[in-house]
């Protein structure tokens, strides 16, 4: 299926009513992974820092956010208040920081291109990006209800090979098991709890939703409840209510420049 204008839209947080941070939340587990990055007295840039989560407690953050949305919803959360600008112009000098941090958000960048190589800029020693494999995506098993929705994460998400050759950095990829009690809203974090696909309000906080044709996503969602109802999706995938982890296409890219 050949989504018209995907590559043109760009998510809205400001009209789109998302309870971001109320369904996006840090899963310290996976903040383990992160955290473990950093040493002791690192500066940190976040970019495209939403509504905070996964920055780290223990470092001095300066946050990048354009989204005025997002900024608020920081500030309800307690977080330190993000500077209003993007990824493709941080306004700092060269080296400012020793690490740089993307969490989640460089398919909703305008330009990855340019916001890569400010990152690159900015930073003195790790730049460390969260994100999807696209290529990996099938391994969930939404794929066979969400078809047309998992194309949209496709065509979004940026091929590991193009940011690595973007950045031209040594580059190590982590995979990153998700729990299965998850406290982060992403789809994978439901992999084990179907009927959270049903709620409006998460499919609110995962952005892919936002790029289907009209009446697509209630299609596809009733899909999946009918099979919940008449227990096909608990023959075919109910084991993974009992599988502490599972390890998707969610991935670690930790670049280092020294």
């Amino acid at each position: 299926m050949k989504i018209k204008g995907i590559k043109e839209k760009v998510f809205n947080y400001e009209s789109e009513e998302v309870d971001y941070s109320g369904i996006r939340k840090t899963d310290k587990r996976i903040a383990g992974y992160i955290n473990a990055e950093f040493k002791p007295g690192d500066i940190i840039i976040n970019v495209g820092a939403g509504s905070g989560s996964y920055e780290p407690d223990d470092n001095y953050v300066i946050a990048v956010e354009p989204s005025k949305a997002m900024r608020e919803q920081r500030l309800k959360n307690g977080k330190n208040p993000a500077i209003n600008s993007s990824a493709e112009n941080l306004p700092f000098d060269d080296n400012s920081f020793d690490c740089s941090t993307a969490f989640l958000t460089i398919h909703h960048w305008i330009d990855l291109e340019k916001g890569l190589n400010e990152m690159k800029r900015v930073t003195r020693n790790k730049i460390i990006i969260m994100t999807y494999n696209p290529d990996e995506l099938e391994i969930f098993w939404n794929a066979k209800y969400f078809e047309e929705l998992v194309n949209v994460e496709r065509m979004r998400y940026p091929k590991i090979e193009k940011v690595k050759d973007i950045l031209k950095l040594k580059c190590e990829i982590k995979s990153i098991p998700i729990p299965k009690d998850c406290e982060d809203g992403f789809q994978e974090a439901f992999y084990g709890r179907p009927e959270k696909f049903l709620e409006r309000k998460v499919r609110k906080a995962q952005s892919a939703w936002g790029y289907l044709e009209n009446g697509k996503e209630e299609e596809l969602v009733e899909r999946l409840k009918v099979e919940l109802e008449n227990g096909e999706w608990e023959r075919k995938y109910g084991h993974f209510r009992n599988q502490d982890f599972f390890e998707g296409a969610l991935k670690l890219l930790v670049f280092k420049k020294l």
